[in-house]
């Protein structure tokens, strides 16, 4: 299988999961430059973390206008893989991949620590690898992570299992204690109805390697790996 990394400008993620594609998941990966409309045959497509064109307007809203966007809009229409990490989900949901907005943190001030995640969906691509309810430790960084979305919306995602991850504490109890931005439900991640595009605020690259202090955020990518041995 062969992935794809986006580079906007701005983006300051992509060599790290660019690094964990190549290295860690000894999968084949390249980059796709934003400008390009080309993804390589590439089986996923990584939409990764940073300040995609300055986070000008609000996080994503420029971004969503690129030509490479276009391409992952009809890549995703087709069945095809699509990870946004962080700014990566910001920009899923400007582009309508996904519902939702991303908010200014509820405490107005930019996150970056370890969290813990409980796993809700385990029957995706991104998630297999999971047990359901397992508790994962993966870092956060930003500052417009508060997940929003209207009450329709919501209801629709808890019925149709969309929410993959949500904030927790190390013993998997939601609360608003272990919630960092302040996002609705305490949801750190959703998937689209097809499970072949997920968003997700945590940085999964970050938590791949021992050196980075943790390895369970790889589970992400050993599950799209095992995703597309299956398909």
């Amino acid at each position: 299988m062969k992935f794809g990394v986006i580079v906007f400008p701005g983006s300051n993620c992509d060599h790290d999961a660019y690094w964990t594609v190549q290295h860690v998941a000894k999968q084949p990966a390249t980059m796709l430059w934003h400008e390009s409309h080309d993804l390589e045959n590439c089986d996923v497509v990584i939409v990764p973390g940073g300040f995609s064109y300055g986070d000008y307007l609000r996080t994503g809203a420029i971004a969503k206008f690129s030509p490479v966007m276009e391409s992952v809009r009809k890549f995703a229409g087709n069945g095809g893989f699509v990870l946004g990490i962080c700014n990566g989900f910001q920009i899923l949901c400007e582009s309508g991949l996904l519902p939702g907005a991303l908010l200014r943190n509820a405490g107005l001030k930019y996150v970056c620590k370890p969290v813990h995640v409980r796993v809700e969906n385990s029957d995706t691509p991104f998630t297999n690898a999971c047990r359901l309810h397992e508790v994962l430790t993966i870092p956060i960084g930003h500052m417009e992570g508060n997940y929003f979305c209207d009450s329709p919306t919501l209801e629709n995602l808890k019925r149709e299992n969309q929410i993959v991850f949500r904030y927790a504490t190390p013993d998997g109890e939601i609360s608003n204690s272990a919630n960092p931005n302040g996002s609705l439900d305490n949801i750190a991640g959703i998937c689209n109805p097809g499970r072949n595009v997920l968003g997700m605020m945590p940085h999964p690259e970050r938590a791949s390697e021992p050196e980075l202090g943790g390895t369970q955020g790889f589970k992400i990518f050993e599950s799209l790996v095992g995703a597309m041995v299956v398909k």
